[in-house]
């Protein structure tokens, strides 16, 4: 029995959430020192954002962003530098970006079709009190909160399937 358009639109989304779930764990526990968990809370209280943003282009077309509170971001560039920051200067940036690149690589990688075949784009990051985010076209959105220690982020994914 052939599945239908939207049984197999969810089995691939809940494959790629799959593998976003395994490559953040595996990126902040290479690179940050700890493990990170799915999670449905969110932080409370910071209203400083930082979000970086990956371009992707091939088989695969859309965005993937991180975004976290200051707070968040500031520990993470910490862990990853062993300086720690103070305010969301170049280095804060630099991190975060360099964290959507990893991430985004490593989820692409673990799927052999997007692996060889979708294009990673430099970051570009933006900070802020107030802004949003959006991809008017991508039919597809994922969105997945992580906790790391007591501070939480979010990963969304625009994008339009391979075809």
């Amino acid at each position: 029995m052939a599945a239908s358009s939207g049984t197999a639109k969810r089995i691939e989304v809940d494959r790629f959430e799959e593998f976003l779930d395994r490559a953040v764990d595996e990126v902040f526990s290479t690179m940050v020192g700890v493990h990170c968990a799915p999670t449905e809370e969110a932080e409370a209280g910071d209203r400083g954002t930082i979000s970086a943003v990956i371009g992707l282009a091939g088989r695969m077309s859309g965005s993937l962003v991180l975004h976290a509170s200051s707070v968040a971001a500031l520990r993470i560039a910490g862990r990853m530098t062993g300086i720690e920051p103070t305010e969301l200067d170049a280095m804060v940036r630099d991190a975060m970006g360099e964290m959507c690149n990893m991430i985004a690589g490593a989820w692409k990688g673990h799927d052999p079709v997007l692996a060889s075949g979708c294009l990673l784009s430099t970051p570009t990051v933006v900070a802020g009190t107030s802004y949003e985010l959006f991809s008017q076209r991508a039919p597809v959105r994922i969105e997945r909160r992580y906790r790391f220690e007591e501070l939480t982020f979010t990963i969304s994914v625009f994008c339009e399937f391979p075809g």
